[in-house]
């Protein structure tokens, strides 16, 4: 197989068939935060479907408002055997697997009229706008406790690795960001380095409890769903500072998202084909990173879930880039909402028989 797509993977201890990794997307299928059986049986579909690494939807962690939606799951407590049982399906459809761990932060849902109190670094949802509570020191060691323990968990349970949720504007992105970090302890600041001391304190946190040996990722991003124009790093030395700390901290691998992946990083540098973030991520931190935004569909996710129908498109790009090592694995995201067999079927060339993406199909799960 010449096609960098379907090269294998190895990295710690995560020995992946391909470069594929299934992206983390919010389904809402868990009712109590509970995940059933029909949770496990999708995700072993795409196991089955080729895909080389699967990233769960997010999950809440064990905190107050970690969670904006009583059909999200949980990870912790009465939820942890229904993922036990996600992990055994998951690897009968010869896949991996890691959970990603979340806490939304101060992000409204308008769809549920009775959310739990949320809490976020200075209780804003977005620059002069109070949503929620300003987190205690008391409140952020015990959010950081919370990660570290749903991690322990994910290792007992024999997930593959484990991801953390660092962006779009959700609790970690919420400390990086200065919009709506306003504190003046030592988890605020006017660096990204003291902002994002409180994601260092997490990957610490959790590498003590996985061990050394455990592959830990953090998704990033620089845009926000209260600012999709945002940049957190508007040069290369911001991005180092940014992203440095984390990597010495403990993550192992960087899933860097944007809306759409071929959009350069820095085109002032290095021109409108230039490196994307991944690409750039990967050039100044020096570990893997995953690129995800808009892979083999049209449209861009946002506009998707909006109801913009997207169709099947080249991946041409992609590939060019992946064989060049920009970065060195994929995310691909509504593309296996629709279709649990997209990697066979790009594998095989069958790119005819590729779906479109229309909103519908978030009504089921597939």
């Amino acid at each position: 197989m010449t096609n960098p797509l379907f090269q294998p993977f190895a990295f710690k201890g995560l020995h992946l068939p391909n470069r594929i990794v299934m992206a983390p997307m919010t389904r809402s299928f868990s009712p109590g935060g509970i995940p059933g059986d029909d949770v496990a049986a999708y995700y072993r579909r795409r196991a089955e479907g080729g895909v080389g690494l699967i990233v769960t939807e997010g999950t809440g962690v064990e905190r107050t408002g970690s969670t904006n939606d009583p059909n999200v799951p949980h990870f912790f407590g009465d939820a942890l055997p229904g993922w036990g049982k996600v992990v055994t399906e998951t690897h009968a459809g010869h896949g991996l697997i890691a959970p990603q761990l979340w806490h939304v932060g101060a992000a409204i849902n308008h769809a549920n009229p009775a959310p739990p109190e949320q809490e976020s670094p200075s209780g804003l949802f977005k620059p002069g706008k109070p949503f929620g509570k300003a987190m205690a020191d008391s409140d952020v060691a015990d959010a950081i406790a919370a990660f570290a323990r749903a991690a322990a968990e994910a290792k007992r349970l024999g997930f593959d690795a484990v991801e953390l949720h660092g962006a779009h504007g959700y609790l970690i992105d919420q400390f990086f960001w200065e919009g709506t970090n306003a504190r003046a302890d030592s988890f605020g600041g006017p660096t990204i380095a003291d902002r994002g001391r409180f994601a260092a304190e997490i990957l610490k946190a959790v590498r003590a409890a996985v061990g050394p040996d455990f592959p830990v990722i953090i998704r990033i991003s620089q845009w926000k769903q209260q600012d999709f124009a945002y940049r957190i790093a508007t040069t290369p030395d911001e991005m180092t500072a940014w992203l440095q700390p984390l990597v010495d901290a403990g993550a192992d691998i960087l899933h860097c998202s944007q809306r759409r992946f071929w959009e350069p990083e820095f085109p002032e540098l290095d021109g409108d084909a230039g490196l994307n973030f991944a690409g750039w991520a990967k050039k100044l931190t020096g570990v893997p990173t995953i690129t995800v935004g808009s892979v083999g569909l049209s449209g861009e996710f946002i506009a998707g879930f909006g109801g913009e129908k997207s169709e099947p498109a080249s991946i041409d790009n992609l590939l060019e880039r992946l064989e060049r090592k920009e970065f060195d694995l994929v995310g691909v995201g509504r593309a296996l909402i629709v279709d649990p067999d997209w990697a066979l079927k790009v594998r095989d060339g069958r790119m005819a028989e590729l779906k479109e993406f229309d909103r519908s199909a978030l009504a089921t799960l597939v």
